[in-house]
């Protein structure tokens, strides 16, 4: 996997097109999430790749919403980012909103742990400590299940993914509360070096 452009520049490229907060802080956790998948998975040299991919899946969607993974390549293309980058990018919206499939194991995780980690933050502020770093697999589990909770998380998703995976749901589950446990502290250092603000 090659990006071709640094994370100084996918950085960049993620704030002009979102200035919005929650979307700022969503790029930031997906792109942690994907370092650390990266490694445990034993792709460890391309982390920093795996991490861009995560930071920009989600470039178009703050200004261009009906056209979410559609817009993302003439975006993408101001920064001559590789096709490996943009096909990465724009498969995570496969049968959403695109046809392009996701094909090598970062793209399949990329569109598997998405969402999760939008339950898995929505879980997080539920708990009194505000944290992930006090959950449980069993008490993400039941957020998982009710489907009124962080309706707009897709659990089909999700279980597709693990799918792709060809694995159980509760290790898509598990890895992935591990991986933004590992990464809390990085993540609200880096939402306060852009945002300037506390996570």
């Amino acid at each position: 996997m090659n990006t071709a452009i640094t994370r100084e520049t996918a950085l960049k490229l993620l704030l002009k097109y979102n200035q919005n907060n929650f979307h700022i802080q969503h790029a930031l956790t997906v792109e942690a999430v994907m370092k650390r998948f990266a490694e445990k998975l034993g792709y460890g040299d391309e982390s920093e790749q795996w991490g861009i991919v995560g930071l920009l899946h989600d470039v178009d969607f703050e200004k261009y919403p009906e056209q979410h993974c559609i817009k993302a390549p003439e975006l993408l293309k101001e920064v001559n980012a590789s096709d490996e980058l943009i096909h990465a990018v724009c498969s995570h919206g496969y049968e959403i909103t695109v046809d392009i499939k996701p094909e090598h194991e970062m793209e399949k995780v990329l569109f598997a742990c998405d969402e999760l980690t939008g339950l898995i933050g929505a879980a997080a502020l539920m708990r009194p400590s505000k944290s992930v770093s006090d959950m449980e697999l069993k008490s993400l589990k039941k957020k998982f299940k009710d489907k009124r909770f962080a309706a707009g998380c897709s659990r089909e998703i999700i279980t597709k993914g693990a799918e792709m995976l060809a694995w159980e749901l509760d290790r898509l589950l598990s890895d992935t509360l591990n991986a933004m446990q590992d990464s809390e502290t990085e993540i609200k250092e880096n939402y306060k070096e852009i945002t300037g603000e506390e996570l």
